[in-house]
């Protein structure tokens, strides 16, 4: 992996240290990268979620280029509709950089009783994250899975317009929905727990359809709330060290209950650029280490100064006032085309300003 001028830890040692509460060296960094990735080696969108070998490929040539310290992934913010029963299309143009939903398996309140227990061997994205995840585990990596929270889940699988509309006139269907689809993602992770072992996961969570653009945090409280905390509640007592979850957009008004759902001792938050960091610190400091928030549109569109402008903004809010520590990140998935130099400007920014004494 390509070294920093001062680097005096491995990526892997500086995220255990980062865990146990010791010194590092630096600021670690994460990219956040799937789309980024393929383009970066010549491979299509498309193989990141079709084609175990190849994002495994792309995102550990990537590492070495950029020499960030995040784990390689396999997911994508759609996580549930395919894999329960629907029908996706894969990113196919520059304008889209993951896979979309063309076809929920819910479509009505009867196909809620209908949900089943994925097949783990053919549903959706799970067995090719299989087959990424043993890559991992063969080459002595954290192996890393990857799917969403239950409401976003749930909004995954009957449409987020719908499920919105069950939420505010028929209540008892959206509980229904998850309650099967909390179960459901349990399960799943059970399974990888018992073919991994606990202590070799890293469980990923992203939550876009919790933001406050979406619903309110009274709708949070109710719907949101006590099936997520339920989720990572059962997923720890299964004995993962902790849970890397992206709270994802504008989610001000939730983080009083967020603040509520345990994400291991510590866990790592990450936030979009909306949540200041200093207001993450805040709710979330005290028991998870912080990531984030550098925005994703600055990096695919501004200029290599501006990008390293807001790093320097992150790192010296979040540096030395993060209680956990702090990860430099950008604040949702890295754009797929933005600029290579743009995204140097993250290694550049910590070489310059991420170091500890």
């Amino acid at each position: 992996m390509e070294a920093f001028e001062r680097d005096e830890m491995t990526s892997a040692e500086r995220l255990d240290a980062l865990l146990a509460g010791q010194p590092i060296d630096r600021v670690p960094f994460f990219l956040f990268v799937r789309g980024f990735a393929a383009k970066t080696v010549g491979y299509s969108i498309g193989d990141m979620y079709t084609d175990a070998e190849k994002t495994f490929q792309a995102q550990l040539w990537t590492r070495e280029m950029y020499g960030h310290d995040e784990s390689l992934k396999i997911g994508y913010a759609a996580y549930g509709g395919w894999e329960l029963g629907g029908e996706i299309k894969l990113p196919s143009s520059e304008w889209t950089q993951a896979p979309s939903i063309t076809r929920y398996p819910v479509e009505s309140e009867d196909d809620v009783d209908k949900l089943e227990f994925p097949d783990l061997e053919t549903a959706g994205i799970l067995p090719v994250q299989m087959q990424f995840n043993k890559l991992q585990a063969e080459s002595g990596m954290t192996v890393t899975i990857y799917h969403g929270d239950p409401f976003t889940t749930a909004g995954n699988v009957c449409g987020v317009d719908k499920f919105c509309r069950w939420m505010l006139t028929k209540p008892a269907v959206a509980h229904k929905l998850l309650r099967i689809v909390t179960d459901i993602l349990v399960g799943i992770t059970q399974h990888w727990v018992d073919t991994f072992g606990a202590e070799n996961i890293e469980l990923r969570f992203s939550t876009p359809t919790t933001a406050n653009q979406i619903i309110s945090p009274k709708h949070f409280k109710e719907f949101a709330l006590p099936y997520t905390k339920e989720l990572h509640e059962k997923v720890l007592a299964m004995g993962l060290r902790y849970i890397l979850c992206h709270i994802c957009g504008e989610q001000n008004l939730n983080l009083p209950y967020w603040a509520e759902i345990p994400m291991g001792n510590p866990g790592i938050v990450s936030l979009g650029h909306e949540v200041d960091l200093t207001t993450a610190i805040k709710y979330f400091g005290d028991t998870s280490i912080i990531a984030g928030n550098v925005e994703p549109a600055v990096i695919q569109n501004g200029t290599p100064q501006q990008v390293y402008e807001l790093c320097r903004q992150c790192i010296e809010k979040a540096k030395h006032a993060a209680p956990r520590g702090y990860i430099l990140m950008p604040g949702c998935e890295l754009p797929p085309m933005a600029p290579p130099y743009n995204v140097y400007m993250l290694k550049k920014a910590i070489n310059d300003f991420g170091w500890y004494p």
